[in-house]
């Protein structure tokens, strides 16, 4: 199913932002991709309201407890071929809140990841960039 994503996608990634416990540092920076100054509408990224209609999921923050298994679902709601880039430090390994009772754990250990914007909070010309190496990987998976 990936070896077609670049076809089925056609360059225009619908994306779905998720917070799985973080301080909204990076939830904030994302937000703003979809701002004046940044406009990643234009590069032909839409921010979506539901998982069934997202291409990618960004996720912010270390998992929780109660968010492994509403973030599970999510990613189960995504249509093939689906995508996760994780922005934050958090999400990579938990970040300062690594050694909490309260996680699960990264990101990577509750579902696949595609690509890693690392940042505390990331910026967002660093999901951009994230984005566009997911298109690149998507292009290189199509050859």
């Amino acid at each position: 199913m990936r070896l077609k994503a670049n076809k089925a996608l056609g360059r225009s990634l619908w994306v779905y932002l998720c917070n799985t416990g973080s301080c909204n540092g990076c939830d904030i920076e994302c937000v703003a991709l979809g701002t004046s100054r940044y406009d990643v509408e234009r590069l032909g990224v839409k921010i979506v309201g539901s998982p069934r209609h997202a291409d990618v999921l960004i996720v912010t923050g270390p998992v929780t407890r109660k968010m492994e298994p509403r973030l599970r679902m999510i990613y189960e709601q995504m249509p093939d071929p689906r995508f996760v880039i994780v922005a934050g430090v958090c999400g990579m390994s938990g970040g300062m809140f690594y050694d909490s009772y309260a996680l699960a754990g990264p990101i990577d250990q509750i579902i696949p990841v595609d690509v890693y914007v690392p940042g505390c909070p990331t910026r967002p010309e660093a999901v951009i960039h994230g984005l566009s190496l997911l298109l690149e990987k998507l292009e290189k998976m199509e050859s």
